[in-house]
């Protein structure tokens, strides 16, 4: 008797799990922000804080990739197109997306576009950003959006001193010079932008793919 008992203690505890499981699945479901890193490079605004903060309750607790991937990358977002008002404000946003970003790609780490979004963040407060921008070639493709914002974080910042960045992004170049006549103004801003190593690595790409826009980006 009692063991029959026990057995459907267990099997109820087993459905009340189970139930649970379900019913947060579900609910991460609703709350899960319709945003990707990629979309913060294509200039998609982030949801409203509202929905921001439903969906930061959720991913404090998930081990849902897509969420936690999703949800860092608005959260980025948010702080990009609506940075505070104070200096210490954004030195503490940054560093919750961040924070973020990187419990994210501990669950799921094959996200080039996150690692930029981490990458973009770091540079943007002065820390060492060539460990994640390398780490956004290295876990796959990205569309030519993000790869026009890589080769802004990447000339921009310290990542251009490092020999094997430099290869990967020139190729990054030149898929924006083959559709010059769109990225042009963005790669003439990257050069204005730019490092004197990042005006190098611009400069060396584009003389041998494009001479003439070479010459362009020399008057700047």
């Amino acid at each position: 008797m009692n063991r029959m008992i026990l057995l459907r203690v267990v099997g109820l505890c087993i459905a009340i799990l189970l139930a649970l499981h379900a019913g947060l699945a579900f609910y991460g479901d609703l709350v899960r922000p319709n945003f990707r890193a990629s979309d913060l490079f294509s200039g998609e605004i982030p949801p409203d804080k509202v929905k921001l903060a439903a969906s930061g309750v959720m991913a404090s607790f998930s081990l849902d990739g897509d969420l936690l991937a999703n949800y860092a990358a608005a959260r980025a977002a948010d702080i990009l197109h609506r940075p505070s008002t104070d200096a210490s404000g954004r030195t503490s946003e940054n560093k919750a997306a961040q924070a973020a970003i990187i419990a994210a790609l501990k669950v799921s780490p094959i996200r080039p576009a996150l690692w930029l979004t981490l990458g973009t963040l770091q540079a943007q407060s002065g820390e060492a950003a060539t460990p994640a921008v390398k780490m956004s070639y290295l876990t796959g493709s990205v569309p030519i959006d993000v790869a026009i914002s890589r080769v802004r974080t990447v000339t921009s910042s310290a990542a251009a001193t490092d020999e094997e960045i430099k290869l990967l992004a020139q190729s990054d170049i030149r898929s924006a010079l083959a559709n010059r006549s769109r990225y042009e103004p963005l790669l003439i801003a990257a050069y204005v932008q730019a490092t004197p190593q990042g005006k190098s690595l611009l400069l060396e790409t584009t003389k041998v793919t494009d001479p003439r826009f070479n010459e362009i980006l020399r008057r700047y």
